[in-house]
């Protein structure tokens, strides 16, 4: 694809963000994507490119969102350190004090800490749930409440690939009164200026972004980590990976279709723009601030990405290493947010990204709809990442 027509802005310094950008497409990586960079507050790179939909009819543009999977957890968590810094939220009381019916089966000592942390042991529902769960916030949530811990909680982590955002979202609610989306719309999507939804109004689809089924890119191998874990999930239907990603059933229908768009589903459904993703994270990288638009002071963002777990992971099998609500550069060089440690973010999956980092005060936001298998960040993103880098030197 040598005539990719790339729109938007760069500044000349992160020119080579720009060409990292077309490279992409030039190779068959993307179908179409969105790549933004603020620096120091700064917008420097906003550019999109390609098509929105898989037949390639629609281009992509300057208003295309799209379902950005996990990178939701980051915006899910932000909502309950705000409550945090109001002093409505204590990280350390158990769950069961603002949502008591989460006290079954041995969770009533479960702080807050773990759910943000992927240590409360509930990452999937034991029993197959009706199709409609997956949509209805009150039965899923009361699925959770119900489960009973599938390893004794704090003792390890894994991955709580959707539930994340039911059980943080839950306590949220329980504490404000507004759901998660909408506590998201009024305190950080509206003051920041995000084009960012966690229940998208139906009126919004029609510039949502095809999301492709899950392919590699020409010339690319199955990575490891994905291969052994659909082999654990293929094994055994009934084991707490299969469950995690696989109940309810209806999370196969995948992601392009009006019921998930509209649904509030913060582990997983948020859909935004990679502007909004470098903005949120611009403002974290600064401070906590952004444009008079406050989102986390100085404590909450050191609270956001003090490491909480590191070490294998029970759901994803592979070493994982997460703060309170975002994930941490991993030890495995192909899996960090950059060279500067104390970067942190949260990829999707299939390959979008938004991340931080404060030393050298970038937010970064990438989001593409051609789906690649890539267990944590897809290699698309980490030739992105390394051009913002190299131009800031």
């Amino acid at each position: 694809m040598s005539d990719i027509e790339i729109s938007g802005e760069c500044a000349a310094r992160f020119a080579p963000v720009r060409e990292a950008f077309a490279a992409n497409f030039r190779r068959g990586r993307e179908v179409g994507a969105a790549l933004a960079v603020v620096h120091d507050g700064e917008t420097v790179v906003d550019l999109w490119a390609g098509w929105a939909d898989q037949a390639r009819s629609t281009p992509w543009q300057r208003d295309t969102i799209a379902n950005v999977y996990s990178c939701t957890k980051a915006m899910a968590a932000l909502c309950a350190h705000q409550l945090v810094e109001r002093g409505r939220l204590d990280l350390d009381a158990p769950v069961a004090d603002y949502w008591p019916e989460f006290a079954a089966h041995g969770k009533s000592r479960i702080p807050v800490r773990w759910l943000l942390s992927h240590r409360a042991a509930v990452p999937a529902v034991r029993e197959l749930l009706p199709p409609e769960a997956l949509y209805d916030w009150d039965m899923i949530t009361a699925a959770l409440a119900a489960e009973e811990p599938w390893w004794e909680p704090g003792t390890a982590h894994g991955y709580h690939a959707v539930t994340f955002g039911w059980l943080v979202g839950e306590v949220v609610r329980r504490i404000d009164g507004r759901s998660l989306g909408a506590y998201f719309r009024d305190e950080i999507a509206r003051p920041l200026g995000l084009d960012f939804h966690i229940g998208l109004a139906e009126a919004e689809h029609d510039r949502v972004a095809e999301l492709s089924e899950l392919a590699l890119a020409p010339g690319d191998e199955l990575p490891a980590d994905a291969l052994g874990l659909a082999q654990v999930i293929l094994a055994d239907p009934n084991s707490m990976t299969a469950r995690a990603f696989m109940n309810p059933p209806s999370l196969a229908l995948g992601v392009n279709n009006a019921a998930w768009r509209s649904a509030e589903i913060p582990g997983a459904n948020g859909h935004g723009g990679a502007r909004d993703l470098a903005r949120v994270y611009g403002a974290l990288a600064r401070g906590g601030d952004l444009a008079g638009a406050h989102v986390l002071d100085g404590a909450g963002i050191e609270r956001l990405r003090t490491v909480q777990s590191s070490g294998p992971d029970l759901v994803l099998q592979v070493p994982t290493r997460f703060g309170l609500g975002v994930m941490l550069s991993q030890e495995r060089a192909d899996a960090r947010f950059g060279p500067n440690p104390g970067a942190f973010g949260h990829p999707g999956a299939g390959g979008a990204v938004g991340c931080a980092d404060p030393a050298a005060k970038i937010g970064f936001g990438y989001t593409p709809n051609r789906l690649g298998p890539h267990i944590l960040l897809d290699p698309r993103a980490t030739a992105l990442l390394d051009a913002t880098y190299a131009s800031l030197r």
